[in-house]
């Protein structure tokens, strides 16, 4: 599938229905949500990790790429990437390396991987740029916004963060642990599409589209809820109580 069909699916939207892309962390999970017929998929790099034996943060890129690609094998519809900070790649290297693997978006956040810390956020914008530059309209950009996950509770930083991203060329922004009361100001202050993850007792889906979501995503919840549902079969099988 194409990131023309990845990129309209975002637009255009009723506030209250926003795109929902769930993540997939191994083949047989997106064929799975593929086959209950959402219209793409997207990544999440700690579903990802988890599944490969990994910490957050801590796969090597050439398995992050093997296991995207195993993943776009399977279903014909768009999948977007979560590429975390870019594992040090050049843009050029990074967008090539995306495409190969048959992604046609990718999450590309702005704190460091290594301190856990916000980027520069201008720095990062000018890096931004480049991958744009190199990537030209064949990638989905959604540019992950770090402020609140790092404890900047001031929605302003979030703001001028996703104000400078986009100009840099992002398609999306992801202000990532926004609480949902400051979605509204968001939606109003900045001009592309807004990614919302879901937070422990945030609204539904619908409401959080309402509030100002264009899309939604869920991390790794949902790799997270089916090793939930496999211990739990775990256990019926080791007291001999599985059918």
């Amino acid at each position: 599938m194409t990131v023309e069909t990845f990129r309209s699916l975002h637009h255009d939207r009723a506030p209250g229905d926003p795109l929902v892309l769930p993540g997939p962390w191994d083949a047989a999970s997106a064929l799975a949500f593929a086959e209950a017929g959402f219209p793409a998929l997207a990544t999440p790099s700690a579903g990802v990790a988890a599944s490969l034996g990994y910490e957050d943060g801590q796969t090597p890129a050439d398995e992050m790429f093997a296991a995207v690609a195993r993943i776009t094998r399977v279903v014909n519809i768009p999948v977007s990437v979560d590429i975390e900070d870019g594992y040090g790649l050049s843009p050029k290297e990074l967008v090539a390396r995306i495409l190969d693997s048959g992604a046609v978006g990718c999450n590309l956040e702005d704190s460091d991987s290594r301190t856990k810390t916000l980027k520069d956020p201008r720095r990062h914008a000018d890096w931004l740029a480049e991958v744009r530059a190199a990537a030209g309209d064949r990638l989905f950009v959604n540019a992950r916004v770090d402020s609140f996950l790092r404890g900047v509770s001031d929605p302003a930083e979030a703001i001028g963060r996703a104000r400078l991203y986009a100009a840099a060329g992002a398609d999306c922004v992801y202000p990532f642990a926004a609480p949902p009361e400051q979605l509204p100001l968001l939606r109003k202050e900045i001009d592309v599409p807004i990614n919302v993850a879901p937070l422990p007792g945030s609204p539904g889906i619908a409401e959080l589209g309402r509030l100002g979501a264009t899309r939604v995503t869920f991390g790794p919840y949902l790799q997270r809820q089916a090793m939930v549902a496999a211990r739990k079969l775990a256990e019926e099988l080791r007291g001999g109580r599985a059918d």
